[in-house]
């Protein structure tokens, strides 16, 4: 019953927000997204005996939608066509299939990203040719839109997890216009051997006035790309 329920509220954003692109759709719908259930405690994963397990962002996703707060996100992370581009050319798609899913006759791959600017993020450690005293770091590039008040500014908190260093840079942003664009940088460094398959915590903008609120969920797991 997701699908249907999601697809409501992507309609009832566009026809409020005409003028944004899906990717900036789906952003509002993420970014505030509720991760507690109605009893105000964690979602959690009942694939776990106990069902007490907190359900991490690769069981239930960014959360259970908030339409209403969907409308005003504050903060929006955009995509276009280019964008989409790069990351086909990263994962090593071929120019023949790259016009086939673009419908376009030129393809330029000169500046191939798989670092796509998602509201969430997952880091992947223990590489074959990893050894448990040596340290990885991952490092991710996002830029955000104000869709919010002109004059705003957003300071970031991020929630710890364990055995992980976590920064962002910069801490702090300040829009000085609406639709004004700025960019950070989230830092994600640790053990090259994750003891745990999967650790996940939050990266929130909170906007000076209290009013927005845009998280985005972090993962840092021992998987494997393709096993995920």
């Amino acid at each position: 019953m997701a699908c249907p329920h999601a697809a409501g509220v992507a309609a009832l954003l566009r026809k409020a927000h005409p003028d944004w692109s899906p990717a900036a759709i789906r952003s509002a719908m993420m970014t505030t997204a509720d991760i507690m259930d109605h009893t105000m405690k964690p979602i959690n994963d009942i694939g776990f005996g106990n069902k007490t397990q907190p359900a991490s962002p690769l069981a239930m996703g960014a959360g259970q939608v908030n339409p209403n707060k969907a409308l005003d996100p504050g903060l929006i992370y955009d995509v276009n066509s280019n964008d989409y581009v790069r990351l086909l050319c990263a994962l090593d798609f071929t120019e023949k299939q790259i016009q086939a899913i673009t419908r376009s006759s030129s393809t330029n791959c000169s500046d191939p990203s798989s670092d796509l600017n998602y509201p969430s993020f997952i880091a992947y450690f223990n590489a074959k040719d990893s050894s448990s005293n040596l340290t990885t770091v991952r490092e991710f590039h996002r830029t955000v839109t104000n869709v919010g008040e002109e004059m705003s500014t957003y300071t970031v908190n991020v929630t710890p997890i364990t055995g992980l260093k976590v920064s962002v840079i910069p801490d702090k942003l300040e829009f000085k216009t609406k639709y004004e664009k700025l960019s950070y940088k989230l830092i994600i460094e640790g053990p090259s051997l994750l003891e745990q398959t999967v650790t996940f915590g939050y990266l929130i903008w909170v906007d000076a006035g209290g009013k927005h609120t845009v998280r985005s969920p972090i993962v840092t797991t021992s998987l494997s790309p393709q096993l995920s």
